[in-house]
């Protein structure tokens, strides 16, 4: 009598080499599923290879602007994730080509597959947005349910953990400048969210512990506005800095400088952008379309920020907080 061995499951993950990419992926390989990392050079996603066990995680090469690379990389998989993202424009890598024609060509080749999807969006994501980044994610939502009616959608809150682009970047400020900016004041709301639980989400969706053909939106347990955030994260790293409002028109006409640079520190939409709060929506909370309702308990930023931003205090690690 032969046995037969079970071949476990094939999941793509769409640019799976990112700072939540990489992530979800060790969540995946953890449990067992056989892990394609589509992105768009194969050679800068080595890092993931020691996630998983020998062979389990493969990384190949596509990019959401060609739509055969995209059938390529979804061939004999049996669920898709689509974590593609742009935070600014550039070149033919627009917010119109990544993430609404792009999310849609995803759909259509996770249908044509006959594989379950997962699409990570964002909070804020609105058709009527002033900021193209928002109606882009909000147009490549619609999209996906239009092609694969019971694909799952994440909308998160900025996401932080090692090698965010938000504390990090601030923080890195803060070891080199005497001020550091509010814009706009400082008052726009965010639910900032550990990206662990982020994977963590997006992995019980392959599981198939979550229902499709819905949108969740993802806030950790804490609501600070931006001058809140600057100010814990001035705390974790020990420094003292002045905080100086920026109003909306100035910070407007020095993004439209600021965004001429190959890699932009701030965008006349990113302006736009933090106009409107970042949290997750009453709507969201009463239909139990949130951690909650995943059955996950976000952590804290308190529990997880000084683990990685400990090198930018005065004195790294031998520096206690909130000693400077």
């Amino acid at each position: 009598m032969t046995s037969v061995i079970k071949v476990p499951p094939l999941v793509t993950v769409f640019g799976g080499s990112g700072f939540l990419g990489r992530h979800v992926v060790r969540a995946l390989a953890k449990r067992g599923y056989r892990v394609r990392v589509a992105v768009r050079n194969p050679n800068i996603a080595h890092h993931l290879q020691p996630l998983g066990n020998v062979g389990q995680i493969q990384a190949v090469q596509a990019n959401l602007r060609v739509r055969w690379s995209i059938d390529r990389a979804v061939q004999g998989a049996d669920h898709v994730i689509n974590l593609v993202g742009i935070l600014f424009e550039s070149g033919r890598q627009s917010f119109d080509a990544v993430q609404d024609f792009g999310a849609r060509a995803v759909a259509e080749a996770a249908r044509a597959q006959g594989a379950k999807l997962t699409h990570v969006s964002a909070i804020g994501a609105d058709p009527q947005s002033s900021a193209a980044y928002a109606r882009t994610k909000a147009r490549g939502e619609q999209a996906v349910l239009e092609t694969v009616s019971d694909a799952v959608i994440f909308r998160p809150s900025i996401i932080f953990g090692p090698e965010d682009g938000f504390f990090n970047r601030f923080a890195a400020m803060a070891r080199l400048s005497p001020v550091l900016p509010l814009i706009g004041g400082g008052h726009t709301l965010f639910q900032p969210v550990y990206v662990a639980d982020v994977a963590e989400a997006i992995a019980r969706s392959v599981d198939g512990q979550v229902q499709g053909g819905r949108i969740y939106e993802l806030g950790g347990p804490e609501t600070l506005s931006f001058e809140g955030c600057m100010k814990k994260m001035l705390s974790v790293i020990g420094r003292k800095r002045m905080l100086v409002t920026v109003p909306w028109s100035l910070a407007r006409l020095k993004a439209s400088f600021l965004g001429l640079l190959p890699k932009p520190l701030l965008t006349t939409d990113q302006v736009e952008m933090l106009r409107t709060d970042n949290v997750v929506s009453q709507a969201a909370v009463q239909e139990e379309r949130t951690f909650a309702g995943l059955g996950i308990a976000p952590q804290a930023m308190d529990a997880i920020l000084p683990t990685y931003l400990w090198h930018y205090r005065p004195s790294g690690q031998f520096t206690q907080p909130n000693a400077a």
